[in-house]
């Protein structure tokens, strides 16, 4: 849990795990593994830059990956964000492996290097990014570097999971219609700048609601203005206190928001002429949510 992360130039990847012999730690330099690694040998920091020889590596890799699934459909690429726990990224995660997402999480980035998140993703041999460079993580990657990053990867949907910071324009603008959030409550109600976490349950219980939940929504240039894909009611309660609203909520988003990506991934959302995105059943392509 002490180990730390060394980037140097032209290296790409390397990932000191404490404690490792000496004559080991040549070994300890990673790239793009699939491999999963023991919980309880873990990176403090992963950081991923731009390396040529490295993302040429990983582009074949993605190639060799892209076989299809049971959908027909070529499996997906997928890069998550997040600032947190991640409790939804592992919900996707786990339905990835579980065939239930036509789809392989292969990248993590955040603004948190030592968040629950990021340290799960390097227990599962994913790569973990730091995003955006600031004075508390020197160690992150520019936009461009990111943007980067995602291309050499293949990366085809982005998903936020618990990310609290905007998303770049530059960064939208390249993969429109391609990237989806999580958020707890029912927007467009209760979104918006300062609107995260406990801040958005007890502002709903203070409203007098009767009802909250989750709602997947595409990702624009704003907080939480994007069209809204998927949402699922619950009820707020008379006593209700912010903790109890939000496990409530918080079973909804895991279900909800794997339903919405294995959507995404399987080709099955339209769009209607409006610009609503609509999910086709899996079972009935007549059927619309």
């Amino acid at each position: 849990m002490e180990a730390a992360a060394v980037a140097s130039s032209g290296t790409g990847l390397r990932c000191s795990l404490n404690p490792v012999p000496r004559q080991q730690r040549r070994s300890a330099r990673v790239g793009f593994t699939t491999k999963r690694q023991p919980c309880a040998v873990t990176c403090r920091r992963l950081l991923l830059r731009p390396n040529a020889r490295l993302y040429r590596a990983a582009s074949a890799s993605a190639s060799l990956d892209s076989g299809a699934g049971n959908s027909g459909v070529s499996r997906k690429r997928l890069a998550v964000f997040l600032s947190g726990g991640g409790s939804n990224f592992r919900s996707i995660h786990e339905a990835a492996l579980g065939g239930e997402v036509n789809g392989d999480v292969v990248a993590l980035i955040t603004d948190k290097p030592g968040c629950g998140g990021a340290e799960y993703a390097r227990c599962n041999g994913i790569p973990v990014i730091v995003f955006p460079k600031s004075k508390s993580a020197p160690e992150g990657v520019s936009t461009d570097e990111l943007l980067n990053v995602l291309r050499d990867l293949k990366v085809d949907f982005v998903l936020l999971a618990g990310y609290l910071k905007l998303i770049p324009g530059e960064l939208v603008q390249a993969y429109p219609r391609s990237m989806l959030n999580m958020h707890p409550s029912l927007l467009p109600a209760f979104g918006g700048k300062g609107y995260y976490g406990s801040r958005v349950h007890k502002a709903v219980i203070a409203s007098g609601a009767r009802y909250s939940g989750p709602t997947v929504h595409f990702v624009d240039e704003q907080f939480d203005t994007g069209r809204t894909l998927a949402q699922r009611v619950v009820p707020v309660l008379a006593n209700d206190t912010p903790e109890q609203l939000a496990a409530r909520v918080l079973h909804e988003e895991h279900q909800v928001y794997v339903e919405a990506v294995a959507a995404l991934c399987e080709d099955r959302i339209v769009w209607r002429e409006d610009g609503v995105p609509l999910i086709k059943s899996r079972t009935n392509p007549n059927v619309y949510t």
